[in-house]
């Protein structure tokens, strides 16, 4: 027997314009995420650069409009001088937060000349664990400067003659982590953050800057973190990070799926801290919230775990190479419906990563071709489909408890309103794993507005996973919606992603 549910999306129930950003991802020097993922030279597949064509195929399919890099926590232990200049005179290092060896065979001109091939931008992230304030900013100098002084001479004198003109800045990556090189209490990290971001302003005022947040929601510092750090960098900065990752460790799907919920609790207290420091401060703009990192990641830690401790000093040995589930593609899609209900505040965001790492791109070493991930498919509709307004529909559905989490919506959903295009995207999410639901939408708000299309992801085996050669979790239209008098009635399958797609007649 099917349940019920209801829902009415009206273009004036507005959250917020969506920044495109919001689909950004993350490449990081770990594992074979550069070497053998966007970068093989010597393979048929490669073009003039090393870079991998089909690569670039599937990250272009999945409209990524910005890319951090070079980390993550290589960043903190990362000389970018020894990523420049002439390849054969760059040195060997030892990458000690994976206990990998960097060759530098890509560095910091080539991945920018790879974002422009996939018609993105990058993010960059600058040392603040075993570095400081001078390195910040003459990393800055090199990339954005257009000539005349020490850096900006140099990028020339590399074959740069335009700056990078990177917009977007990390102060640091994760300085809350005892885990991470460089680690800071907060009032440390606040000093620096803030003395850093004034010199890089001083240099380049028009660049956005992200001060660190808490590297995940059960930090023990969270969310006293944000407030002692924001109290020193909120007059500099535009954006805190927020960081968090989920896995399926007890084998507990229903539960599972549910994860969301804490994103969303997460994304409002950060939300809260910031506007704790604003009233504080007496201070007028908001800060704005950069999730530049999120995804599933679980699979691959004890893999991961014998060759850092094992066999360390390899050159991109893989790791984190987490072969994604159909579940773990159910909750990326509920995490983006959670960043598109927050689009009001979260203004950028990093699936991470993009590439071989916990990543929706996967390619065989060696020659062999590139493959798609289940996690793929929800993160490219929302990045194709997701662009305009994000609308908040008022949904009445059924809910259910699971092992860790109370009052569980049954039916989790979001819309996005496209007023040049004259199309209405909705996206939902039937988390149960044993109902299918009937959604009635009222779309009398939306008038005019007909059925494009209801794209499905769906498998009878919540475990089942894509390979190369062999996708066996892939969309498919469905013929599960029909309108009728301003009223949309849709077929929710039970453990499904919903695409539904209308257009004005």
């Amino acid at each position: 027997m099917s349940k019920t549910a209801k829902m009415i999306i009206d273009k004036d129930f507005r959250i917020s314009q969506i920044d495109e950003r919001i689909y950004g991802s993350f490449i990081e020097h770990l594992g074979r995420a550069v070497y053998d993922g966007l970068y093989q030279p010597g393979n048929a597949l490669s073009d003039e650069d090393g870079f991998r064509r089909d690569v670039m195929d599937l990250v272009k399919e999945l409209h990524v409009p910005i890319i951090r890099y070079p980390g993550g926590n290589f960043v903190s232990n990362f000389y970018w001088e020894d990523s420049v200049g002439p390849v054969r005179d760059r040195p060997r290092r030892l990458e000690l937060a994976w206990r990998s060896l960097e060759k530098n065979e890509v560095g910091l001109n080539e991945f920018a000349k790879w974002t422009q091939k996939v018609n993105s931008e990058m993010m960059m992230a600058v040392n603040l664990g075993t570095r400081g304030i001078a390195d910040a900013c003459n990393l800055l100098e090199y990339c954005n400067h257009p000539g005349g002084t020490k850096y900006s001479d140099m990028r020339i004198s590399h074959g740069v003659k335009d700056p990078h003109k990177v917009k977007v800045w990390c102060l640091g990556n994760e300085m809350d982590g005892p885990w991470q090189l460089g680690h800071k209490t907060m009032e440390e990290y606040g000093r620096l953050a803030e003395e850093t971001a004034k010199a890089m302003k001083l240099i380049d005022p028009s660049i956005e800057l992200v001060s660190c947040g808490s590297s995940a929601l059960d930090m023990p510092t969270f969310p006293k973190w944000e407030a002692t750090t924001l109290e020193c960098t909120y007059d500099h900065v535009d954006y805190v990070s927020m960081h968090q990752y989920y896995g399926n460790r007890d084998n507990d799907s229903l539960d599972f799926l549910a994860c969301s919920n804490d994103m969303d609790e997460f994304i409002r207290t950060v939300v809260a801290s910031c506007d704790y420091v604003k009233a504080k401060k007496r201070g007028r703009k908001n800060i704005n919230i950069s999730f530049d990192e999120w995804n599933v990641w679980f699979h691959s830690n004890a893999a991961d775990d014998d060759i850092t401790e094992n066999h360390p000093w390899q050159v991109a040995p893989p790791m984190l190479e987490d072969i994604y589930t159909f579940e773990d593609a159910l909750l990326v899609g509920l995490m983006l419906i959670t960043l598109l209900k927050h689009a009001d505040r979260v203004k950028i965001a990093c699936l991470a990563q993009l590439v071989n790492v916990i990543a929706p791109i996967m390619t065989e070493a060696e020659g062999g071709g590139a493959w798609k991930q289940t996690i793929f498919y929800p993160f490219m509709h929302a990045s194709a489909y997701g662009r305009g307004v994000a609308l908040q529909p008022l949904v009445s559905t059924p809910r259910h408890d699971t092992s860790k989490h109370e009052d569980v919506t049954d039916v989790e959903s979001v819309a996005v309103y496209n007023e040049e295009k004259e199309e209405l995207t909705i996206f939902a999410v039937n988390r149960t794993l044993t109902d299918d639901i009937v959604l009635t939408t009222d779309l009398r708000g939306m008038e005019g507005y007909q059925i494009l299309e209801h794209i499905v992801l769906e498998h009878s085996d919540l475990k089942a996973v894509n390979c190369v050669g062999e996708q066996r979790i892939v969309p498919q239209n469905t013929n599960r919606s029909a309108m009728d008098g301003g009223v949309m009635t849709s077929m929710l399958n039970k453990a499904s992603w919903n695409v539904i797609r209308l257009k004005k007649a």
